[in-house]
């Protein structure tokens, strides 16, 4: 139907057409000749459009227009640009749907997708077969292909194929990680080995018939096939020839039968049968002594190797004529050592000073892998260590980028910094960045000792694969050869240790007393660039600060002046020693002060200070407002903002957590330009960052860690002073100590200057996360994690010796045979009953003489049985008690003048009559004595005898006969009458002197000790019934059968050494996974569950984010609610005002603390040591008001108040970087509120480092226009 025949039919029939036509275009969708040509006309830039009707020529391109260019570009509306965005997009969808966002859809049955499947590998190809001289082609042959079928989620091998490009940087909770380096990977002859010492398996019983996570499974019981009759079954008939046998030929009968026939020993000739028994004897304890002497004495593996550095590298450039990095100047000995080893691809671990020039190294490493076309990763502990080795590296090799919390900046570079929990959550995902990976870069390692991140050093070094090869830069630390030899011994690589203590720019260390203009040069020097400790500097000091008070005194009164404690005084503290570095030209200053309050305090209070001119002041302007140009105009106005511009035109910044993160770059970039000449900053800006001043000084010398006030450590001091002195800039560093109070302690200044850093230690734990993510990989065992921590290095780093010696004694134990035949069919039994007799009494014996009632009984006079290896059951007399635990003893023995009494040996095979009674020693001839000190194991018993003697006359009488010319002398009448009723005693009671019941005459109500006395009873009783005492061989078979008993010892020790038992975490590991279990994160079989799965995906606080998560707690919220309740998961300071919340903010704190509180709960009811009460209030709720109004979008202005709320307490290190949460920009709040009402983005949110980490990288394109 044409258009002009259209307009000629009536209204009722042009409907009924058109109506077909609708009909016919929803059947047929394509265009054809017979559709309506229709086209739209733009006129114009109005906007308006008109319907042409006219067919179009093929070359014209729809839509028509009557610009020659089309329409100008034009900036839509905030309306429609929404509608565009959120309405029209179905990804987006659910943002404005929450409520229903954890709803399940019915989906629909589609049977035909049960034929779709993927196409099964190939396991062989066709190799071709060619004559090797002529090349002739002699065939084909088929040839089995290794890893087929492999991917990203069921596979840890480099072998496997790569993931989506989408997962390439970040990879995937469902990926599995690769195999990590030094974990010996299953194979066929470790899984033999494992099987052997397993117990055995019965393949007809013990088979489990369902698989774990299935309801119903196999039955493997044999059932009988009814076959038709006249049909063979080919089954039973194959079965039946397996017990067919041919046999063999003649030949080989007779040669199997050679082996067969056991050469029995001959007897020897002998006149008697004891020399038989004692040859017998003679050879099994020469087999031992030939065990110790046949092990090959094994060298002990070193795989930390250190480098000598005192000597210089002459032929570095021939040996690296060309190498891949040349800086401007010379490197040292030890940059140099370093370089060659990363040219032989060696894992280096370099330990210097600050500002050594440890970043040389990690210069290198970056240019040779892109020399190599490979990758680095560099590792920092803190974000503004990584804000400032971006800026650095990007300007030297600009390939490289940067990942933070869910912000990526040049993902693809060929070297990529990030924080190391980032690089920790790549390892678990399995990120196929791995691969190409060459090195990685660990700055700043001696931050593994950090109580809280430290585990992440440690979980990273374990999961790398065996490719990347490791540089670890730290301070100097005291053990890092043995550092390097846990990190070689469980990656299987050396490690070459480079340790200098040499300092490039000397440090001088002076303390400062002044106060005002006249005593603004009261500086004394402590610490000279050589390292000696001047005390007189102290001295001096103390002197001038006595003589001010004395002053003050006079003037005012002896009332001190406020201990120098206030605003006033340290003012001009400040201004004073300003002034004097100012005139010395020691500018620019970093002040360390650990308190942000105190920081903020000292830079307002300055505002008479102006160090800068007219230039630099115009520089830092432009600069300024060009950095501050990506925020919003509301937030241009934040107090902090003008504040700090008009501190930075004045040449005085501020650094610590509450700085807004690109307020704090600005600050770092100005201040390594030169601008800022004072800088007032926390501890955190010395980790790592290499921004040298020419004086560092310290507001004070004591912090808060987190529990109370102490000192610096060395190792802090250090870490802090080390920023003292510019290389190439300035001939030695100043360090100031400001004595505001008083002179502080020489010995304290001794031992922070020049004590020795604190040993790195390990702060290994385990985490939920770790567990869930170790478990959901079945070649992954959480054992063999905790084996490599560092703080199983110890017990763990001898397992091959000890598993040679498993080797050893299995064998001579094989082969040791002790005869239990006859009368000696007990032996054993009776081996095992006195061990435990004599194990018992000693027991009962230690716990006897540690309690009170023991104690008041061992006092002077007390007769006891003395039994050491000189006195065999001898009675003495205590003469003196000394701290509790030794007793001066007058004991009996034989009267042998200036001889050696002869050490009596003890039994070899005790008979129960020696056990049961204690014959007491009676000298053969004239009686004797001596004095002795004796501890508690040297008292064989306490008898319930006691003598009235004089103590102090017998000891001094002893004494004196020591001496050489009274030692003939006759003893005293008081040591005769003590000898001679110890004598009486043992004549009148030969067999033993009864001693103290310790249940009803010490009346000691222990438990276990009574429990202890009763068994030793019973033990006594059943020696009478054994019938290998009776035999001839009896003494000789025991000694046998304690030797034999010994190895077996020795071997279940080795065994327990190199076994998961002998771990100091496990009990704590079976704790967690019952919690997991009984949570439903795990199966009975610890499969990971749904809730597991999802866990997996969060860092930090894992339960209870999944909990809240799985229980819709955040379902019925807005996004502004649930951003609010989430800030308590990364608030930490402790507050006094109570948030005004509203109703429903309220109910939301009370749900999360009583998820928190159920989560407590049933980690004690497992055993886990950390109260309920601990664990809920570590979720505080002090900025739910605050982040509830940004995210609702309120002015920042209006909150700018509550900037000094967030953040951790004062004084914390580098872990309180970023977390001022209410300085960061709103947008941020209103982004994650979007994302929290979303699952999916909510677990992504949560996933990253701190929430701040992504406002840090906005602020790096912020900075750095070219990222965009």
């Amino acid at each position: 139907m044409t258009v002009g025949e259209e307009r000629e039919a009536l209204p009722g029939e042009r409907s009924g057409c058109l109506a077909e036509m609708e009909e016919e275009r929803l059947e047929v969708p394509p265009r054809d000749a017979y559709d309506i040509p229709l086209s739209i006309l733009e006129v114009g830039c109005s906007g308006k459009f008109e319907l042409i009707t006219q067919p179009v020529k093929k070359d014209v391109v729809l839509p028509l227009t009557t610009l020659p260019h089309g329409l100008p570009p034009f900036a839509v509306d905030l309306l429609t640009e929404a509608e565009m965005h959120f309405l029209s997009d179905p990804e987006k969808l659910l943002l404005h749907h929450f409520e229903n966002s954890q709803k399940i859809w019915p989906r629909e049955k589609c049977v035909d997708a049960l034929y779709q499947m993927d196409v099964t590998p190939v396991h062989s190809t066709l190799q071709v077969e060619r004559n090797q001289t002529t090349g002739e082609l002699l065939g084909y042959k088929e040839v089995l292909l290794e890893d087929t079928g492999l991917s990203v989620k069921n596979s840890l091998s480099l072998q496997r194929p790569p993931g989506p490009p989408t997962q390439s940087v970040r990879g995937s909770s469902t990926n599995y990680p690769f195999w990590p380096g030094g974990l010996e990977e299953p194979n066929l002859d470790l899984i033999q080995t494992v099987g052997h010492l397993e117990e055995d398996i019965d393949f007809e019983n013990d088979l489990l018939s369902v698989p774990p996570g299935w309801k119903k499974g196999m039955d493997f019981r044999q059932t009988e096939q009814n076959t038709a009759p006249g049909l063979l079954n080919l089954t039973h008939l194959i079965g039946a020839m397996d017990d067919f046998n041919l046999g063999g030929s003649s030949d080989e009968e007779e040669e199997k039968k050679v082996p067969s026939v056991e050469t029995k020993p001959s007897i020897p000739r002998t006149n008697s049968l004891e020399e038989i028994v004692l040859q017998g004897v003679s050879a099994a304890a020469a087999a031992p002594a030939s065990m110790k002497q046949e092990d090959p004495v094994m060298e002990k593996e070193q795989w930390a190797v250190p480098v000598n550095i005192t000597t210089p590298v002459d032929d570095f450039y021939k040996r690296i004529p060309e190498p891949a990095f040349r800086w401007p100047f010379e490197p040292d000995v030890f940059q140099k050592q370093a370089i060659l080893r990363l040219e032989s691809h060696d894992s280096v671990f370099v330990a210097a000073h600050t500002s050594a020039g440890k970043t040389v190294v990690a210069e290198y490493a970056i240019a040779l892998s892109q020399k190599h076309m490979t990758r680095t990763i560099y590792t920092s502990p803190i974000k503004a260590l990584s804000n400032q080795k971006f800026r650095d590296f990007k300007n030297t090799f600009k390939d490289v980028g940067l990942l933070t919390g869910d912000v990526q900046l040049y993902p693809d570079a060929s070297c990529l910094i990030m924080t190391t929990e980032i690089l920790r959550s790549m390892l678990y995902n399995g990120s196929d960045l791995i691969r190409d990976l060459e090195w990685v870069i660990f700055d700043e390692v001696h931050y593994v000792n950090d109580a809280e991140r430290g585990v992440v050093w440690e979980e990273v070094l374990i999961m790398l694969p065996d490719h990347v090869n490791l540089i670890l830069l730290s301070a100097t630390v005291p053990n890092t050869l043995e550092f390097a030899d846990w990190i070689g011994r469980i990656k299987q690589k050396k490690i070459y240790v480079i340790s200098t203590t040499k300092r490039p720019v000397p440090l001088e260390h002076h303390l400062y007393t002044g106060n005002s203009q006249k005593t603004q040069n009261e500086i004394f020097l402590l610490l000279d660039a050589q390292g000696n400790f001047l005390t007189k500097g102290h001295y001096a000091a103390v002197e001038a600060k006595k003589e001010r008070a004395s002053k003050h005194s006079q003037t005012f009164g002896a009332k001190q002046p406020g201990h120098f404690g206030g605003t006033g005084q340290d003012k001009s503290v400040w201004l004073s020693l300003i002034d004097m570095l100012h005139k010395k030209d020691n500018l620019p200053i970093v002040a360390f002060t650990f308190s942000r309050n105190r920081c903020d305090e000292n830079a307002n209070m300055l505002t008479t200070v102006d160090l800068t001119s007219s230039v630099e002041k115009s520089e830092i302007h432009v600069f300024f407002q060009k950095c501050i140009s990506r925020l919003k105009g509301t937030d241009r106005e934040l107090p902090q903002v003008r504040q700090m511009v008009g501190l930075l035109k004045r040449g005085i910044g501020v650094h610590h957590s509450g700085i807004l993160p690109i307020l704090k770059e600005v600050i770092e970039m100005l201040f390594s330009r030169g601008l800022v000449k004072v800088l007032f900053a926390t501890e955190t800006f010395a980790m790592g960052v290499n921004m040298p001043a020419r004086t560092v000084v310290f507001d004070t010398i004591r912090k808060h860690d987190g529990v109370s006030f102490r000192d610096l450590t060395p190792g802090e001091y250090i870490q802090m002073a080390g920023r003292a002195g510019r290389r190439g800039l300035d001939t030695t560093g100043t360090v100031i100590i400001l004595c505001k109070a008083g002179v502080h302690e020489m010995a304290d200044l001794h031992k922070m200057m020049l004590g020795k850093p604190t040993l790195l230690q390990s702060q290994f734990r385990l985490t939920y996360t770790m567990i869930l993510n170790l478990l959901r990989v079945e070649a992954l065992r959480v054992e063999d994690v905790m084996k490599r921590s560092f703080s199983e290095f110890h017990t763990r780093k001898d397992t091959k010796a000890y598993e040679r010696q498993i080797q050893e004694l299995t064998r001579h134990l094989a082969n040791f045979e002790v005869e239990c035949t006859g009368q000696l069919s007990d032996l054993e039994s009776y081996y095992i009953t006195v061990r435990e007799l004599l194990y018992t009494r000693a027991s009962l014996q230690k716990k006897i003489l540690e309690s009170m009632a023991g104690m008041k009984a061992l006092s002077p006079g007390r007769v006891v049985v003395v039994k050491t290896q000189r006195h065999r059951n001898a009675l003495g007399v205590i003469l003196q008690v000394s701290g509790g635990r030794s007793f001066t003893t007058l004991v009996l023995c034989e009267a042998r003048q200036g001889e050696e009494e002869e050490v009596q040996e003890t039994s070899a095979a005790p008979t129960p009559q020696q056990l049961l009674t204690h014959k007491l020693f009676l000298p053969e001839g004239p009686c004797g004595h001596t004095v002795e000190q004796l501890g508690p194991e040297d008292l064989g018993s306490v008898t319930v005898k006691t003598l009235r003697i004089n103590t102090d006359r017998i000891i001094d009488d002893f004494k004196k006969r020591q001496i050489p010319r009274f030692r003939n002398d006759p003893p005293g009448a008081s040591v005769t009458t003590a000898t001679q009723e110890l004598l009486r005693l043992a004549e009148a009671s030969p067999e033993g002197i009864a001693s103290l019941d310790p249940v009803s005459e010490l009346q000691l109500k222990d438990l276990d000790l009574v429990d202890g006395y009763t068994r030793a009873r019973r033990l006594e009783q059943t020696l009478v019934g054994f019938t290998c005492v009776h035999s001839p061989k009896f003494a000789i078979e025991y000694g046998r059968m304690h030797e034999r008993m010994t190895m077996k010892d020795e071997l279940e020790r080795l065994r327990f050494l190199v076994s998961d038992q002998s771990l100091m975490l496990l009990p704590e590991y079976e704790q967690r996974v019952e919690v997991l279990k009984r949570s439903q994160y795990l199966d009975s079989s610890c499969a990971v569950q749904l809730k597991g799965r999802v866990a997996c995906e969060i860092s930090n606080h894992e339960l209870l984010v999944t909990e809240m998560v799985m229980e819709n707690v955040l379902t019925e919220l807005q996004p502004e609610e649930i951003v609010s309740l989430l800030s308590c998961l990364v608030f930490q300071q402790k507050t006094q005002v109570e948030p005004e919340l509203n109703e429903i903010l309220r109910q939301g704190v009370q749900r999360i603390r009583d998820v928190a509180e159920r989560i407590a709960t049933l980690q004690r009811e497992c055993g886990l040591r950390e109260s309920v009460e601990d664990y809920v209030e570590q979720f505080k709720f002090g900025l739910v008001e605050v982040v509830y109004e940004w995210a609702q979008g309120v002015v920042s202005v209006r909150f700018s108040a509550h900037q000094g709320a967030p953040g951790r307490r004062q004084g914390e290190g580098a872990g309180s970087e970023g977390s001022g949460l209410c300085n960061t920009e709103p947008g941020w709040g209103r982004g994650l509120g979007r994302a929290a009402s979303d699952p999916s983005p909510l677990l992504t949110a949560l996933r990253g480092d701190h929430p701040a980490d992504r406002r840090a990288g906005g602020d790096h394109r912020a900075l750095h226009p070219a990222a965009e």
